[in-house]
């Protein structure tokens, strides 16, 4: 340990040995959690994301290859470049940050909740520009998201190409399920799970999958809860679902797993067979690439939108 703490102070001393020679270039802009931070320099090609959310804004603006490291969950993700160090969500290692020689540092608003703690503190006194990305509370602010990663990568115009074109297919799925659903009484209830049992977890309101569930003309049962909601078999008993959505995928068969369940026998959306799967990577990452589970949640609920 005693070495370890020697070799990052090692590290931090040639850091700023090597910074002391160029241009103190800074501003303070407000991050996308709210938060005052300063940022050195104008252009950033040493980039470092935390979170896959983030990772893949990135690469859909067409600058992956400004990334020399990325966590491990954005490993999956297309359009990136080989080779990337990958580091550990919750507990980035800082002596490896800094042999890098980032220039900028995308972290997610959840990097810190591993130890309750910033993980990029040392990293931000070291002069290292960190900026945060907290979870969308909607679709519109993944759109936000968008516009500050590219006026931060200065392709503002990539920006607002990749928004128009995000923002034109969800209205075209929200106009296709309009004209589908003009004639109901009702809206349908969903249930959308994010965890399976022991720990039942889901979206309540002020979130981003709340939010697609409106879009696609349905009710998320949940919609007076805040936020994150980690709900009891029984409330969602009682709340009776028409459609259950899941993007659980750490066991072998989520969907027969929930028929299973003591007491979800009474529910209209097992009654009638009607629970779906929903990729997970496109529904638990706040990025333009929500759009394939956007369509799967609204193909879900609407089978007749694929007879159209």
């Amino acid at each position: 340990m005693r070495i370890t703490k020697l070799l990052l102070a090692l590290l931090i001393a040639m850091f700023f040995i090597t910074s002391c020679g160029k241009k103190d270039d800074t501003r303070e802009i407000i991050d996308r959690s709210g938060r005052a931070v300063i940022i050195k320099g104008n252009s950033f090609n040493r980039i470092i994301s935390t979170a896959p959310s983030n990772t893949e804004i990135i690469a859909d603006l067409g600058q992956a290859h400004r990334l020399i490291a990325i966590d491990v969950h954005s490993a999956n993700i297309s359009a990136l470049p080989p080779g990337l160090t990958l580091l550990d969500f919750f507990y980035p290692d800082a002596e490896v940050i800094v042999t890098l020689e980032p220039d900028l540092i995308i972290a997610s608003g959840h990097n810190p909740t591993g130890t309750g703690e910033d993980p990029f503190k040392l990293l931000t006194d070291m002069g290292i520009s960190v900026v945060y990305i907290s979870m969308s509370k909607s679709v519109e602010e993944i759109y936000n998201d968008i516009t500050f990663v590219a006026d931060l990568l200065q392709v503002k115009k990539e920006g607002e190409d990749l928004i128009a074109s995000t923002r034109t297919q969800v209205s075209q799925i929200a106009d296709n399920i309009s004209r589908l659903t003009s004639h109901y009484e009702k809206r349908p209830s969903v249930y959308f799970e994010l965890s399976a049992p022991p720990y039942m977890m889901a979206f309540g309101k002020d979130s981003y999958i709340d939010d697609m569930i409106t879009i696609i003309g349905a009710r998320n049962i949940f919609a007076d809860e805040d936020w994150l909601v980690m709900p009891s078999a029984e409330a969602v008993i009682e709340r009776n679902p028409d459609i259950i959505l899941t993007n659980v995928n750490y066991i072998e068969n989520p969907v027969a797993e929930i028929k299973d369940r003591l007491g979800f026998n009474h529910i209209n959306a097992v009654i009638n067979n009607r629970i779906y799967e929903i990729d997970n990577d496109s529904s638990s990452r706040p990025s333009a690439r929500v759009l394939l589970a956007l369509r799967q949640m609204a193909e879900a609920v609407y089978p007749e939108l694929g007879t159209q």
